[in-house]
């Protein structure tokens, strides 16, 4: 299952659209359908990377529903000089092997009102190639106005676009929660619609084991690069509270071939094309106000986890405070750290969603917001639905597609990027924190547990 979009209804195949009848199709049948489309697929076409997934998965079902129920008491002595956002905190991340800084420059796009304007305008500004990769690519009318802007571009300049099977198509038989403008009707299969009277190419992300890949990034020219929460669809446009942010500089040729790397393992004929040379990326010249910072992966098929470790590691070594915003709560390492960071002293503090799209998610959000007061923390409900996912741990930051679930942390394929210069944080604290912190209602540890939570808490584990 998914990390984002409802998977709560039915899950209906890549030609379902919106309008179809209800009870179409059981929604365990899809889900097999889908996992074995995608697991046979994979073997035929990543034998070694499929594989190896498959292993993962076996792996870390069991251990979380182990570590969740039998837990071990740890401890950590980390020294103020090794705190979130000190030069030995940064020693603390290079002894982990997370990838070292990289120079970039960040600009915050808060909400679907600044991230499509300047995505529209990224568009239309491309001289040489688009490169679009989101999770969730939907279809309804917000997506197709921006597929059809792509398709039009792609006469001038390269397109790719690369989206998730399971993702796309889960959101494609869910309902809006605004109407559809009267007379739209939504593509059957957003690959075609890419395809048809275009030169777009397009990529699909398998899912073999039902893992999938939940990145969120978009380069331009190899020059200019927008990544974080955000999918294509309406909801993203203007129904959730959401985050995506623009970079330049060096950073954007990592990124480019993080891109190249990830269209690749989407091509049906990978196994040949591990053959072919690899384009060549030159880095962007520096640019005003780049400021170092660090590109991070969940990756399981490649054993990457850089993102839970540098979480993890930046929890523990907090000293003064814990900032998160994030709709899906549900690791234990991660809320085991943050309510000892909490018995501390540290200021740990939590915003989740006060009308989550998931139905489980918002029960264990709501356990585990109940165990972080009773700890000494503090939690706050956001009044709708707010998709960030962010955490500020001292001077440090790490935003990106993660969520602090066990498929964003274990299983699914993240990106995330990791800071600690001022002025970036800053602006991430004035812009994002203190808005959602006057707005949001304290969450009370008073309010009676759902006799459901200990159950709901035990599935949510492994989503």
């Amino acid at each position: 299952m998914s990390s984002c979009g409802d998977l709560a209804g039915n899950f209906r195949d890549p030609s379902a659209i919106r309008n179809s009848k209800p009870g179409s199709g059981s929604s365990a049948a899809r889900f097999g359908m889908a996992a074995a489309r995608g697991t046979a697929l994979g073997l035929v076409r990543h034998p070694g990377t499929t594989a190896r997934l498959g292993a993962t998965v076996l792996w870390h079902r069991p251990r979380e529903l182990f570590t969740g129920n039998f837990r071990a008491p740890v401890k950590f002595d980390f020294t103020a000089e090794q705190a979130p956002g000190t030069d030995g905190f940064e020693a603390l991340l290079d002894g982990k092997k997370i990838p070292g800084p990289v120079s970039g420059k960040i600009t915050w796009l808060v909400d679907g009102k600044r991230f499509f304007p300047e995505f529209e305008r990224q568009i239309a500004a491309a001289r040489q190639s688009i490169d679009a990769q989101v999770y969730i690519y939907d279809n309804d009318d917000v997506a197709v106005r921006y597929a059809d802007l792509l398709k039009k571009r792609s006469d001038e300049v390269s397109v790719r676009v690369i989206f998730d099977d399971l993702g796309s198509s889960t959101a494609a038989a869910s309902p809006p929660e605004t109407p559809f403008p009267a007379g739209f009707t939504p593509p059957p299969r957003m690959g075609r619609y890419f395809r048809d009277g275009s030169s777009v190419k397009s990529g699909l992300m398998l899912n073999p084991w039902l893992v999938c890949d939940h990145t969120k990034l978009h380069v331009f020219d190899q020059k200019v690069a927008l990544m974080g929460c955000m999918n294509i669809g309406r909801e993203y446009y203007s129904e959730w509270h959401d985050l995506m942010f623009r970079v330049e500089g060096p950073a954007v040729a990592r990124l480019q071939e993080d891109y190249n790397n990830t269209w690749r393992r989407a091509n049906p004929f990978w196994l040949f094309s591990q053959f072919q040379k690899k384009p060549a990326v030159t880095p962007p010249a520096s640019v005003a106000g780049a400021v170092p910072l660090r590109i991070i992966r969940t990756d399981p098929a490649a054993g990457r986890y850089e993102i839970h470790q540098a979480m993890l590691l930046g929890i523990r070594a907090a000293r003064k405070r814990v900032w998160i915003e994030d709709p899906y709560i549900a690791n234990d390492d991660i809320t085991e750290s943050l309510e000892d960071a909490a018995k501390r002293g540290v200021d740990v503090r939590l915003i989740y969603p006060d009308k989550n799209d998931s139905k489980i998610m918002d029960i264990a959000n709501r356990a585990f917001a109940t165990d972080l007061v009773k700890a000494g923390g503090k939690a706050f409900a956001y009044p709708g639905m707010t998709h960030l996912k962010v955490m500020i741990c001292d001077d440090w930051a790490c935003v990106g597609s993660a969520n602090l679930d066990t498929l964003s942390m274990r299983i699914n394929r993240e990106l995330n990027i990791a800071v600690r210069a001022s002025v970036p944080l800053n602006q991430l604290i004035e812009q994002v924190f203190r808005p959602d912190f006057a707005i949001s209602k304290p969450h009370s540890e008073l309010r009676a547990p759902l006799p459901v939570a200990p159950l709901a808490e035990a599935v949510a584990d492994q989503l």
